[in-house]
This record gives C-alpha cells, sequence and structure tokens, in this order.
C-alpha cells in the first residue's frame, strides 16, 4: 500500500515555494512529495479495472510536478488548488490519448518547455494538430534535434525500446508488451527504462534551451 508524506500547513508551504523562486530545488522537490496524496486522491475517481494504478499514479504526478514548476503565487489561489486542476486536466489528456493507441500511455511525459514556459511532451512533438505557424514551427525544430539526442544521451537498451515504443527511425510502433516480448524481459522493466529514457530526453532538451 502506497503512503505519502503529510500535506504541508500553509506557512511551511509559503516558505517553501519561496525558497524555490529563489532557485533552491531542494524546495521544489519537498513541494512535489508533499502533494503527493494529493494524487492519490485524484486518482481514486479514475480508477478503472482494466487501468494500471502505477500508471494513473505516474500520470497524475506529471500533472503535480507541472503545477509546482508553473505555480503563480500572485494569483490569490492556493497551490493545492491550481495543483488538483493540474492533475485533473493531465489525467483527462491520458484517457483521451488512451482511445488512440496503447503507445500513449508515457508520451504525455515531458520532454521540454515552449516559448511560454509550458511543458512540452512527447505526443505534442510527433503529433501536431490544430496549431498556429509558430507553435509547428518550433515543434518540428524539437522534432529536429530528437534524432541526435536519442543516438548521443540514451544507452543502447534504453534507445533500443524508445525507438520501437513510438516508431522512430522507421520502425513500426510498437506496444510495451510487445517490445518486452521481443526482447525477452518484462513489461514493468521495459516501462521503467522507457521512463529513465525519457526523463532524460527532457533533461537534455532543457540544457539545449538554456
Amino acid at each position: 500500500m502506497l503512503t505519502f508524506p503529510k500535506p504541508l500547513d500553509a506557512k511551511e508551504e509559503d516558505r517553501l515555494i519561496a525558497e524555490f523562486r529563489q532557485g533552491k530545488e531542494e524546495a521544489r522537490g519537498l513541494l512535489i512529495e508533499h502533494n503527493l496524496r494529493l494524487v492519490a486522491h485524484i486518482v481514486k475517481k479514475y480508477l478503472q479495472p482494466d487501468k494500471d494504478n502505477e500508471d494513473l499514479i505516474s500520470i497524475g504526478c506529471v500533472g503535480l510536478i507541472k503545477a509546482v514548476d508553473s505555480f503563480d503565487e500572485t494569483k490569490g489561489i492556493r497551490l493545492g488548488t491550481y495543483a488538483a486542476r493540474c492533475i485533473e486536466n493531465e489525467l483527462l489528456m491520458f484517457f483521451r490519448a488512451g482511445k488512440k493507441s496503447a503507445r500513449e500511455v508515457y508520451l504525455n511525459d515531458p520532454i521540454g518547455t515552449d516559448k511560454e514556459g509550458n511543458a512540452i511532451c512527447l505526443l505534442e512533438i510527433l503529433e501536431t494538430e490544430d496549431e498556429d505557424y509558430s507553435e509547428a514551427t518550433e515543434k518540428k525544430e524539437k522534432l529536429r534535434l530528437l534524432p541526435d539526442m536519442i543516438a548521443s544521451v540514451l544507452e543502447e537498451r534504453e534507445r533500443e525500446i524508445i525507438l520501437l515504443r513510438y516508431g522512430l527511425g522507421g520502425r513500426r510502433e510498437q506496444t510495451q508488451r510487445e517490445v518486452a516480448e521481443l526482447l525477452g524481459i518484462s513489461r514493468s522493466y521495459v516501462s521503467r527504462i522507457e521512463k529513465k529514457a525519457l526523463r532524460k530526453l527532457y533533461e537534455e532538451f532543457a540544457r539545449h534551451e538554456s
């Protein structure tokens, strides 16, 4: 059974937000950790018999991280209120994406930011729909950089899994289960490697933009 740290009181939360604004990554981590209980609470409303609870927690955590990174305390709302909205949005995005293809379970993991500081996920880079020219151009530039980053940043097994999962380099896109069977490993191991690889790509995009 998952256990989470207790929520912060208002005074402690305000202190950590101020420290995070000063560039202290430890404060950011604490803000995320102490709001994990909120993720679990919201995920409960979306549990379905055919869905993996761990997957939903993971998707909810992406929304929480986005909330902490983009929160504006001058708007007069609490972080928890704003985070709940972001977590809900991320889960709804996940369910909408799930109707398209099983490969999209982790496509909402952020791998960079747009010109306004909003998170960009791999799905948005690979599929551009209903966007203006400037946004499409920016995403095409990220797509141009992606092959080199995959080759230079990822280890051989990570690279192999990303290419298979998302149908890159002329390959057919495959589900985690298909990749697991092809490589002779478990689906959960494929999932762990995929998440680690996406995080590496995100960090590389962040360095490229700085």
